[in-house]
């Protein structure tokens, strides 16, 4: 938002320089983005003249040919030819002459022009450099001296701040009037309030005068609408003084009406809309609810489609107005208007952010809009303009004004006690000095012994907490005036955080692993969660107001995100197996979103873009079977108490090659691991099999205490391997098997010495194997304490547990 310091002063009295000032602004919390110096150059033989007759060029339609009087005596006359048509005889206007040099180096001398002499060149404000845009000469006000340099008559040099964007919560400080409220609070200056018109408003009278049938509210999205009638205006050019303050913050000047309502727009906060009453049909005003399909042909000539969770502003036929955002050519004020209807109104911002979001449509309106303007303000805006109208454009008030609803906020009372901000300041500060600058910042204090009762204006809707008038003193306190002081209390590091601790550990763990950390936006599709984790999940995690179509929902599983990033790299031939990544995703726990953390990974089974002999062994249903234990003994779980399911008709997981284990409502933590659909490996895109594995904690999961770790020493002695390999049922899970067997193996061993592990090393389906069968081979690792086993205890233990193992007759010993 670009602000004028000329316009700033009209309402508080700045002395310091605008480098100051761009200092002091974002200490208050707004954050200046560029200092921007305007005004008329110095200009050598740019004087001031009189134009004292004007004919038609022989041969040019467009060009005339000018008397002009560009000195104190008569005889100073200089012939002119001037392309413009916006002067007459008598005007007064700037004339460079020969030797003059004008902005961007366009240096004027005698020339002819279509065959006729010209002795200089009359001026517009864009080619003096005072002026954006140029719609004819620059007439000036006030006949000032003939031969009078240019500038010694106009000295409005005027500095703007680009103030960069305010955040969403201030939008009270989208104006002039909000910034010099800031500054007056931070400086200890008055500030000099705008003069409103005192009239009332009263019901709609119709008379012979007033033929406006009134106004229909059938909207929830504008508790408050009011309006004015003024007949007889004469639309035309601003005002030089209404151009230039329009200008200075990067408006166009459009007409006399049009600018006034930007004027108050640029100055209040407060958005206004003018309609021609004459092209409004039926002479009535109904705020509704848009119809479904309706279309409307914006101000930027755009055809838009509407749908009922929009609202807008119509007459009996057709909408003129969406609200809060744009007007329709259809009751546009135009040089033909002699009536006009003034609104000034308040709109829902959710409203309008959706509205706008759905037609990829923003205003400079909706964007104050959007940051909730003042409802009390509302009114006095259109007051303040209607008044400026009359003086401008002429006309008579028919009424007072219109007024349907009332204001949603009013001002909010909060209980302090002084004592809270000193404490969550940390120094000492007098009750005087809190009281001073609450007052200073527009907020009514009212002191009952210890605890203060603070009226908040309604301009400030972000203020509603104890909490937040200590933000507000400080602000303006300033925080470079808080004394130093040594900090005494132990402060939060990251070894004393388990949730930080964790991610370190699993990333270290990953990485060392040979996996490449990836890094995504916590923001996916709705459609993409829809379509893989159902409607419901979806409904869970959707934004209210999303900022792009294609991020509408916060993520539900690191995985879709590590998918993106698999595919991107094999279209761009770049070699990768193994990625993962470390987060928090949305989960939902007895019907409730809860905030999760999760570690994802996806291996690449068979890369598309190795060679040969740089092939590895290809990733399996066991590879990450291991990987996601090693992470859930990490998060302090005990990796061998966790049971496996296999996961049946999923569409994310293949049927028969994946699992999942915990239950996040019970035990705080899921995990679900395995093959990738292939249906979904080919919707991505991604070329081979892909393997992944996720684990779902609760924050309280990794918060618990956990059991005191006690270290032993570890055997000397060597192990003993011995492996074994059983047929069982294809359905058997393979975790079932393996517990099977462990059971049988510490029964076979009697606590004489040690089992360290039971690994699965193979899985075998075929020849060699009844229908329906399948064998599983074990690895069995054992080792003593105190001594190197034998090989008559090992085969004594290993007789042992095949025959424990088969007693169910669940499994069977492949001897071949």
């Amino acid at each position: 938002m670009k602000v004028s310091l000329n316009w700033l002063k009209r309402y508080v009295p700045l002395s310091a320089s605008p480098k100051e000032i761009s200092e002091i602004l974002p200490m208050l919390g707004f954050e200046v983005d560029d200092i921007i110096y305007k005004g008329l150059p110095s200009l050598e033989n740019v004087v001031v003249g009189e134009v004292k007759s004007r004919t038609q060029h022989p041969d040019a339609d467009r060009l005339g040919v000018c008397e002009v009087q560009v000195g104190p005596n008569p005889q100073d006359i200089k012939q002119i030819v001037c392309g413009a048509s916006n002067y007459k005889v008598g005007d007064r206007v700037p004339v460079a002459l020969p030797g003059a040099v004008l902005p961007g180096d366009f240096k004027i001398k005698k020339s002819k022009l279509r065959g006729v002499e010209s002795e200089g060149m009359l001026c517009s404000g864009k080619e003096l450099g005072i002026a954006e845009d140029s719609q004819g000469l620059l007439i000036l006000p006030g006949k000032p001296e003939l031969g009078k340099s240019i500038n010694e008559v106009i000295q409005d040099n005027d500095v703007i701040l680009d103030i960069e964007k305010i955040t969403a919560n201030r939008g009270d400080c989208l104006s002039h009037i909000g910034i010099a409220r800031e500054l007056a609070a931070y400086y200890n200056v008055e500030l000099k309030e705008p003069k409103v018109p005192g009239y009332e408003f009263s019901e709609v009278r119709q008379t012979a005068r007033n033929d406006f049938k009134g106004i229909e509210l059938k909207s929830t999205h504008c508790p408050l609408y009011t309006a004015w009638i003024i007949k007889g205006v004469k639309v035309q050019p601003s005002p030089d003084w209404l151009k230039k303050d329009l200008e200075a913050v990067g408006l166009r000047s459009v007409n006399n009406i049009v600018d006034i309502t930007n004027w108050i727009m640029m100055d209040s906060g407060q958005p206004l809309h003018a309609f021609d009453l004459n092209k409004i049909q039926g002479k009535k005003i109904i705020i509704r609810p848009a119809k479904e399909g309706e279309t409307i042909t914006t101000l930027d000539g755009k055809a838009r489609n509407l749908n009922s969770t929009m609202t807008v502003i119509a007459d009996e036929l057709k909408p003129l107005v969406i609200a809060g955002i744009m007007g329709s050519l259809d009751a546009e004020v135009d040089e033909t208007t002699t009536d006009i209807v003034l609104e000034s109104a308040y709109f829902n911002p959710v409203s309008i952010r959706h509205t706008g979001k759905n037609l990829n449509l923003s205003t400079d309106s909706s964007y104050r809009y959007v940051r909730d303007v003042d409802p009390k303000f509302v009114l006095n805006a259109g007051k303040r303009a209607s008044e400026m109208i009359l003086e401008i454009a002429g006309g008579e008030l028919i009424n007072p004004g219109i007024l349907i609803g009332s204001p949603p906020r009013v001002d909010r009372e909060i209980k302090i006690n002084p004592n809270f901000v000193r404490e969550r300041c940390g120094f000492e500060v007098t009750d005087e000095k809190i009281k001073d600058i609450f007052k200073r910042l527009g907020f009514l204090v009212e002191t009952k012994e210890s605890l203060w009762n603070i009226t908040v204006p309604s301009f400030r809707a972000d203020i509603e907490r104890p909490i937040d008038l200590v933000e507000e003193f400080l602000r303006v306190y300033g925080t470079n005036n808080i004394p130093e002081s040594t900090v005494q209390v132990q402060g939060l590091t990251r070894s004393d955080d388990p949730i930080a601790i964790f991610n370190h550990k699993a990333a270290d763990y990953l990485v060392g692993q040979h996996f490449d950390e990836c890094i995504h936006y916590t923001l996916r599709s709705g459609e993409e969660i829809k379509n893989l984790f159902g409607e419901k999940l979806a409904s869970y995690c959707a934004l209210d107001n999303p900022l792009t179509a294609d991020h509408t929902h916060i993520r539900v599983s690191l995985l879709p995100g590590l998918w993106d990033t698999i595919t991107m790299n094999q279209r761009n031939g770049n070699r990768i197996e193994n990625v993962f990544e470390t987060g928090r995703v949305i989960q939902v726990v007895n019907e409730k979103a809860y905030e999760v953390l999760s570690v994802g990974f996806v291996v690449v089974s068979k890369d598309p873009h190795a060679r040969n002999w740089l092939k590895r062994e290809d990733a399996d249903f066991y590879k990450v079977k291991g990987l996601i234990l090693e992470i859930a003994n990490l998060a302090g779980l005990k990796s061998e108490t966790i049971e496996f399911a296999s996961i049946e008709n999923s569409d994310f997981w293949q049927n028969k090659q994946s699992a999942t284990g915990g239950k996040l409502n019970k035990e705080g933590y899921q995990i679900n691991i395995g093959m990738t659909n292939l249906k979904l490996t080919k919707e991505w895109g991604i070329q081979g099999t892909i393997f992944s594995g996720e684990i779902f904690l609760l924050p309280e999961v990794l918060k618990k205490k956990k059991d005191k770790i006690r270290f032993q020493t570890f055997s000397t002695f060597p192990a003993s391997i011995k492996d074994l390999a059983l047929i069982m049922n294809k359905e058997v899970e393979s975790e079932v098997a393996r517990k099977k067997l462990c059971a049988a193996a510490v029964k076979a061993i009697e606590n004489r010495f040690n089992l360290e592990d039971i690994a699965i090393f193979d899985v075998y389906q075929g020849k060699g194997l009844e229908g329906g069968k399948k064998s599983i081979a074990f690895t069995m690792k054992f080792r003593a304490d105190d001594r190197t086993l034998k090989d008559d205890e090992i085969m004594d233990a290993f007789e042992k547990i095949q025959k424990y193992v088969t007693e169910e007759g669940l499994f069977a010993i492949r001897k071949e």
